[in-house]
């Protein structure tokens, strides 16, 4: 029986330096029934060139050029608008997966009845060298995501057969996680692989390097996307801030407490 097909949805704007390797680390999955959409957010024309190359590289990869930068949401949202596969599965274009990616989470998926799934993963920096692991809780809920967001972009898989096409809302940051709020509102529970299948690279001009803008996005999740009360948003954002502390400036604490795995 076919393997059913992944839909990879990347997302891109001005990221030359990385994006060849990120595409590269797609076409050494193990895992071959797949489509990779590249959703280009008005780009410079040098980026523009180099995508149009990578085009060249394999006929499953496709590439949507946006003709205004709409930002993220909007970017991923028209990846998943174009998408032909039963799983939906997301890689920015300066992350990596590792070759099993995709064969060890299919498996997992299929073998568990599983909705939606992730995978622990390790951390990178700009020139790739390792800087650590991030481990995962083998199941998280809806409330559990509000108090941690423990579910990297770079690993997260959901069945359209089994939820249907489900679009992230459209804020500038934090949209991965309101998706998988979205989901968790419709099942129990998502699904975690302790086996890390991917690299998570971190940059320092990156938006998500931004502490405080972070937290400031956080906050309108609660508020403007989830509709939480001022009070449940209090309860869950301070959760939210000492985890992130715990998680960043005492990380033996953190495991200790089960915030990191």
């Amino acid at each position: 029986m076919q393997k059913p097909l992944v839909s990879i949805i990347m997302p891109s704007f001005n990221c030359a330096d990385y994006i060849e390797l990120s595409v590269r680390s797609v076409l050494s999955q193990k895992y071959s029934n797949y489509e990779l959409i590249i959703v280009d957010d008005a780009s410079d024309s040098s980026h523009v060139e180099v995508l149009k190359q990578i085009s060249t590289l394999d006929q499953r990869i496709k590439i949507v050029f946006l003709t205004k930068n709409a930002g993220a949401a909007v970017a991923r949202n028209v990846g998943i608008g174009e998408a032909t596969g039963r799983y939906i599965a997301f890689l920015d274009s300066d992350d990596i997966w590792l070759p099993e990616k995709l064969e060890v989470q299919i498996r997992f998926m299929l073998d568990n009845n599983v909705a939606f799934s992730y995978a622990a993963y390790q951390k990178v920096d700009q020139h790739g060298a390792q800087l650590g692991s991030v481990g995962v809780p083998d199941k998280v809920a809806y409330t559990d995501l509000l108090k941690v967001s423990s579910i990297g972009c770079l690993t997260a898989v959901y069945d359209t057969q089994k939820l249907g096409k489900i679009y992230m809302p459209l804020i500038r940051k934090r949209q991965d996680l309101g998706l998988w709020l979205r989901i968790l509102r419709s099942i129990p529970y998502a699904y975690g692989i302790m086996e890390p299948l991917a690299q998570y690279r971190v940059r320092s001009d990156s938006l998500s390097s931004n502490k405080r803008i972070a937290a400031q996005y956080t906050w309108r999740l609660y508020r403007d996307v989830e509709q939480l009360g001022f009070f449940q948003s209090v309860y869950f954002f301070t959760h939210y801030a000492v985890n992130g502390f715990l998680r960043t400036k005492l990380p033996s604490l953190a495991r200790a407490l089960g915030v990191l795995k």
